[in-house]
Formats: C-alpha cells, structure tokens, sequence
C-alpha cells in the first residue's frame, strides 16, 4: 500500500432521524472513486466525528469498508481526548477491515512532547495497521512538535502524518528531517501545489468531497512536472476552499453536495444551514468550476 495521492476527508451523511445515511454515502463514494481519488478518508474533521458517538463511528468505519467494497482503500479517523478511547477506535477500525488510521492529536488538554509520544505510542503498538499523525492547531489548539514526530516515525507502522496548519515553514522541514518514506500530507487545500513540489506525498482535501477531478488533476500535473497547469487547479481549487467562510464549518461542503443532487443534509446542530445570499454565493463558485 503506496501512501500518496488524494485522499478526502468524506463526509457523514445523516438522515432524519440522526442515523448514517447510508445510501447517500455510497453515492458520494462512487463518485470520489470514479474520479480517481487514492483512498476515502472516514470520521475526519470533515466527516464531524467530534458530533459522533463511538458507537456511531465503529459503524462508520464498518459501512465505509462494505460501501467501497476494496476499490480503495479507506482510512479510518480515531483521533480521541483520552489514550483508552483512541485505542478502542483504532482497534475497531481494524476489526472493521479500514486499511489504516489517522489519529488527530487530544483536544481540549495539551499534552506535552513525552505525553503526546506516549499516546501515539500506544495506538501504534495496539494496531497492526498503518498510523497517520496528524496536526492540526487550529482545532486543537496546538502543534505537534517537530521533535516529537522524528521519535514516532521510528515505529514501524507510523508511517506518516496530514498537516492541517498549512505552515509551510513547518512542513519543509518536516520533509527535510524525515526520510523520504515518511509521507506528509497536505490538509489545507490552499497549499496543495506548495506542500506536493516540497516533497509532499498528497493531500487530504476537505474540497474534494465536491471538486475530486480537479484535486486529481493537479496531483496528477505535478507528478508529470507540469506546474504552470497544476498552478492553475490550484487557483481553482482555492476559490471553493475560499468559499468555506460563507457557513459555520463544516456545513459548507455539504450544502455545496446538496446542490450538486446527493441529498447528504444539513451539518448537525448546533451548526445551522448557510443563509440564502451565501447559497447564492456558494451556487456561482460551484457554475464557475463547472459542478452544477
């Protein structure tokens, strides 16, 4: 398993009474898939695990395997406040069949460099499976140490890490400290373009629920070498990133997937639905980049 590519962050779609959606899933898989994404990426940030009960995401992880039924493999988020709890995740996902896990850092608390080295630690060692750190300040309310991640990528089945700071002085030398066989994902999807011709191994875009083609295509520009064309779907791709500020994450991303006909439904409460005059908005970024 080659860990590199785009891999977005999917979505949880809920029905009515609160369940998963699970016929609304499987369109949104099928179509990521069918525009050539890497791999789906389960119960992220994206996908408002924070609004899940365990129970709710050990069923998510299983549905996501059945649903892509091995067309790509599926990466699992397990990310919890406590050690116990991000194990027992880590574990189902497993169980679950997921190809690997992606494990965001305790929020609320913040551990220290020995703390955090523990915690990971510990996940690792209770998984056979693929570990993916993953940085993300802005909500947890602090950065990984560079320091901390040279002593996880020793354990052998910590193979890499998704940055969401979008802190290319951090990433670089994430890349530059780390062998190359440590994959550094981008998961700010502004700075796809920088952080893949700094030696990145993908992203992990949240824009790729809506827009998976143009992320393809500018993975796929840049591994050919040709930047002038990957510089352009990136501008692109920044104007529907851009657009994020017209709801309360992460709603934005699904009122973008309900106008394009997949019925995924609103964010969980307490984030409300986007106003009329920024659906109208969002409706003309999405007629210029060709999706409705």
């Amino acid at each position: 398993m080659k860990f590199q590519g785009i891999i977005p962050p999917v979505i949880t779609p809920f029905t009515q009474d609160g369940s998963i959606n699970r016929l609304a899933l499987r369109k949104v898989f099928d179509y990521l898939i069918d525009n050539g994404v890497s791999g789906v990426f389960v119960a992220g940030s994206q996908g408002e695990f924070f609004s899940m009960t365990t129970e709710e995401r050990e069923e998510l992880f299983i549905i996501a395997v059945e649903e892509t039924a091995g067309r790509v493999p599926v990466f699992a988020g397990t990310g919890a406040v406590t050690t116990s709890e991000a194990v027992r995740l880590s574990k189902a996902a497993q169980k679950a069949g997921c190809d690997a896990v992606s494990v965001i850092p305790p929020y609320f608390i913040s551990p220290n460099g020995d703390e955090l080295y523990d915690h990971y630690a510990s996940i690792a060692k209770s998984v056979d499976i693929p570990v993916l750190l993953y940085n993300n300040p802005g909500r947890v309310g602090y950065t990984l140490p560079i320091s901390t991640v040279k002593e996880l990528a020793k354990i052998e089945n910590i193979v890499g890490m998704k940055d969401s700071a979008g802190n290319l002085t951090y990433v670089n030398e994430l890349i530059r400290q780390l062998d190359s066989d440590f994959a550094v994902f981008s998961g700010m999807d502004t700075v796809i373009f920088n952080i893949l011709t700094s030696g990145g191994a993908g992203a992990v875009p949240a824009s790729g629920n809506v827009a998976p083609k143009l992320v393809v295509n500018l993975y796929n520009a840049i591994k050919a070498g040709d930047l002038e064309k990957a510089r352009e779907y990136q501008f692109k791709l920044t104007s529907l990133r851009n657009a994020f500020s017209l709801g309360s994450f992460p709603v934005v991303i699904k009122e973008a997937l309900d106008m394009m006909g997949f019925g995924v439904g609103p964010a969980r409460l307490p984030i409300k639905p986007i106003s009329e005059e920024n659906r109208e908005k969002l409706k003309e970024v999405l007629i210029d980049l060709d999706l409705i």
